[in-house]
């Protein structure tokens, strides 16, 4: 709901500030007075195209601001979170636009920096304009099919549409994917049946490349250390150390025996250092021969087959060789040889995974023509509703020679969505004789309000977000009952919503809940637009003024009070 509009050197108003409340509000005044600045003002807060001329002479640039109070699930939030714009939900929406007089203009959405873009988007969702020259939003045809959805409360069926579509989209896309797929594989079939030859004869293993790598280096250290341990044998054996210690020992032995032969005592100090220096030797002859069993261990533990370091280069070498190739690693290659494997398996396989691919989007798309189907019906059912309902709402608006009808016509299968198979027009027909065609085209200027306010009036409290209505001056060229049709319209219009209307008509003007007057007035030659909100005395003077002109009789406002009082 609109519930402010600040305005600043626009035109002939210098400084203006209202307050506007809920229902129906009615700006009246004499021609010229200025009751269209007001919306030109409202178009230039909102995005509207803006022109130098609506700078106020002498001034260096206008202002306005707009105030709105939005419910917490307005889907003007989610718009601003789409375009990183700041705001709180429980305060106010501020749009404004700053015109400077060279015609350059600037976009704010509480008081961040934007684009008019912005500002256009936004007064989308949150209001109308119809009017004699234009109408703006509900006869837009890029919203037909929401505005018939709405009066025909085809939620589930929607819902429904949407499903199925993203099922027949989700297979499509599958269906795709596999012929994509198996596409490319086949055109890729003789390199991978070439790589995959080469890769089941090299046979990779995982780990492979580690184990070579570590057997490579021990391998290459043997013959070192071969080297190193013959040269500790033939050190240990080439002087014939162990014959030369048992040597020893008989030689120790013997004297041993003499000793004690001479009458020497075995418990004796010489025959003891004798027993002594040969269990030495004993011992250092046994330690030798350990010593030469260890060294010929370990010599063993380097007996390799000759070949053995050639044969685990050239196997490491190859498998690096093999990498590069395929331009992956060693450890790649075990993973890349399956792959290749499944991809030329899938090739094998292929017609019976597109056929099955193919038969489960077919299955999805009859079920998405269903529900669609479904909905084209409900739609079809609420069209012929909404065509009785505004044939009702014509004749009082002496529209009764005009034709309404919902055109609803098949889609081709390229524009399928998931709001359904349907393209929606709203078209009339201004009289018997003529061909039906969109409003916009068919309806004459002083017609197109009028067909705006029956149509809105025909779908009154379907919309979940009722935006903003303004007329301006939808009772231009009617007068008397019609006009009094127009009124109560009007009136009904607002008990759901908020109505805003620009009349020179006093049957309109009394059905209104606000009443705003717009004059001109100003001192030493400066000319000003002036808006004053009117008392209910003040409302009756004005409303007698517009039934006598400008001698008000008491009869004009004896009828001003049976006109407010209807």
């Amino acid at each position: 709901m609109l519930i402010g509009l600040a305005i600043r050197d626009v035109v002939l108003i210098e400084a203006l500030d209202l307050s506007i409340g809920p229902g129906f509000t009615a700006l009246t005044g004499e021609t010229g007075a200025g009751k269209s600045i007001l919306l030109d003002a409202l178009g230039l807060a909102t995005g509207s195209r803006a022109e130098a001329g609506l700078v106020r002479r002498g001034a260096a640039s206008a202002q306005a601001t707009a105030l709105f109070a939005l419910p917490a699930d307005h889907a003007a939030w989610a718009y601003l979170d789409d375009k990183g714009l700041a705001y709180v939900r429980d305060e106010d929406l501020v749009l404004r636009r700053t015109l400077a007089a060279d015609g350059r203009s600037r976009a704010f959405v509480n008081d961040q920096a934007t684009s008019v873009a912005v500002l256009r988007d936004l007064a989308a969702m949150l209001l109308e304009v119809h009017g004699q020259h234009e109408t703006v939003g509900l006869l837009d045809s890029g919203t037909h099919r929401g505005q018939l959805d709405g009066f025909g409360r085809t939620v589930g069926e929607l819902a429904a549409t949407g499903q199925a579509w993203s099922a027949w989209r989700a297979a499509r896309e599958g269906a795709d994917a596999i012929r994509d797929r198996a596409g490319r594989a086949a055109a890729e079939t003789e390199e991978m049946t070439l790589r995959l030859a080469e890769l089941d004869r090299l046979d990779p293993r995982e780990g492979e490349e580690v184990a070579l790598a570590e057997e490579r280096g021990l391998l290459g250290a043997a013959e070192k250390a071969l080297t190193d341990i013959a040269a500790a044998r033939e050190a240990l054996d080439g002087n014939n150390l162990t014959s030369r210690l048992a040597q020893a020992a008989r030689a120790l032995e013997r004297a041993r025996e003499r000793a004690i032969q001479a009458g020497a005592s075995q418990e004796g100090r010489a025959v003891q250092l004798i027993a002594q220096a040969a269990a030495t030797v004993e011992r250092a002859l046994s330690e030798a021969v350990e010593a030469v069993s260890s060294v010929d261990a370990a010599a063993a533990a380097f007996d390799f087959e000759p070949d053995r370091l050639e044969k685990a280069e050239e196997r490491l070498f190859a498998l690096r060789a093999m990498a590069r190739k395929l331009g992956s690693t060693v450890e790649e290659l075990p993973a890349l040889r399956a792959r290749f494997a499944a991809s030329l398996r899938e090739i094998e396989d292929v017609e019976a995974a597109i056929a099955e691919a193919e038969r489960l989007a077919a299955v999805a798309r009859s079920a998405y023509l269903a529900a669609a189907g479904r909905l084209t019906a409900a739609r079809t059912a609420a069209g012929d509703r909404l065509s009785q309902a505004m044939t009702q709402e014509l004749a009082p608006l002496k529209l009764d020679k005009a034709q309404f009808r919902v055109g609803i016509e098949p889609l081709p299968e390229d524009r399928f969505g998931p709001a359904g198979a349907d393209k929606i027009a709203f078209e009339v027909s201004t009289n018997p004789s003529a061909p039906f065609g969109p409003l916009g085209q068919i309806a004459s200027g002083g017609e197109l309000a009028r067909f705006a306010l029956a149509l809105k009036a025909s779908l009154a409290g379907r919309d979940a977000d009722q935006p903003l209505m303004i007329f301006d001056e939808v009772d231009q060229g009617v007068g008397g009952a019609v006009a009094d049709a127009v009124g109560l319209r009007l009136r009904r219009l607002a008990a759901g919503a908020q109505v805003l209307v620009v009349t020179h008509s006093p049957q309109v003007a009394a059905r209104a809940s606000a009443h705003w007057r717009v004059s001109k007035g100003g001192e030493g030659g400066q000319v000003r637009t002036l808006v004053e909100q009117l008392s209910a005395t003040e409302r009756e003077e004005e409303i007698a003024r517009m039934l006598a002109g400008a001698q008000i009789t008491d009869e004009a406002r004896a009828a001003a009070r049976t006109l407010i009082a209807g």
